[in-house]
């Protein structure tokens, strides 16, 4: 199973993703992208309010090191929140807000074979950039076309992806395709277990 989770801020984005990796079976080894910053208190609250949800037996990995997960663990369930998180800081490594991120192409391309490649249960978390508002400066249009991009690409190279709206996540179709009639989203993705109830 891998699984692209995509949606706007609040979306219930990430709480359905760690529904659907709680309910994999597997060991979870969670992947926060997010950078910690003290002088930014409504971030860090975000934070602490992720982590506080999780269940106590997942382990937690800070890191924008995803291709090194990914080998690492390669029988767990691994959760991404989020690929957003990952590409800021790595423009920010780079110096990539300048250049469009011609200086992460290669970096790019080596994690989307490593999606690809990983054995185990995979979900990923991503901001839908069309659903935000980017700003219109030169460092918002270089990350609106990067993350519209790796979105494409990753779900591509994960085959299964869903749009969470109002806490419901609604399966994409394949590549291509008009519907997503049997896209392969499947019960991994859209099922009662992963879905939050009904109040």
């Amino acid at each position: 199973m891998r699984l692209l989770v995509l949606g706007g801020t609040r979306s219930g984005k990430s709480a359905h993703a760690e529904a659907v990796a709680a309910a994999s079976g597997a060991p979870v080894v969670y992947v926060a992208t997010a950078r910690r910053d003290d002088a930014d208190a409504e971030m860090a609250d975000r934070i602490a309010a992720h982590r506080d949800r999780r269940p106590a037996d997942w382990v937690t990995e800070e890191t924008t090191e995803l291709a090194r997960v990914l080998r690492e663990h390669p029988d767990a369930t691994v959760l991404v929140d989020d690929l957003g998180g990952w590409l800021t800081a790595r423009l920010d490594a780079t110096l990539g807000w300048t250049d469009g991120g011609r200086g992460l192409a290669a970096e790019i391309d080596a994690l989307v074979d490593a999606v690809a490649d990983h054995p185990g249960p995979l979900v990923l978390v991503s901001p839908e950039v069309g659903l935000g508002v980017v700003p219109d400066t030169l460092s918002g249009r270089v990350f609106g076309d990067l993350l519209g991009t790796l979105n494409r690409r990753m779900a591509d190279a994960c085959g299964d992806a869903v749009l969470v709206v109002a806490g419901r996540a609604l399966p994409l179709g394949a590549s291509g395709s008009d519907s997503g009639a049997g896209a392969g989203a499947g019960p991994s993705a859209t099922s009662p277990a992963a879905r939050p109830p009904r109040p």
